[in-house]
């Protein structure tokens, strides 16, 4: 009895640090999340347009990525997670 009070305990205990490690380090909206996106795209030389921030609905987030001249899939640089509830 003691091996299952103590499992759960700490079942328990997992999922109350995956819980604050998701709300206390995402931003607290969409709109903040994309302001500080493009304040970081600022400070890249952007003046062939291969830099951008763009908004990933599916997964709450926007993402700033570097994108190649050729057909190859763009670099992500940073993912600035919004909090979706």
């Amino acid at each position: 009895m003691k091996l299952v009070n103590l499992v759960s305990q700490v079942f328990f205990l997992l999922i109350t640090l995956l819980l604050l490690i998701y709300f206390l380090t995402a931003y607290d909206s969409a709109f903040e999340a994309d302001q500080d996106c493009h304040s970081n795209l600022s400070g890249y030389d952007n003046l062939s347009g291969n830099y951008g921030c763009d908004h990933d609905t599916e997964t709450h987030q926007w993402i700033l990525y570097e994108s190649k001249e050729s057909k190859e899939p763009a670099k992500i640089i940073k993912k600035f997670r919004y909090k979706f509830l």
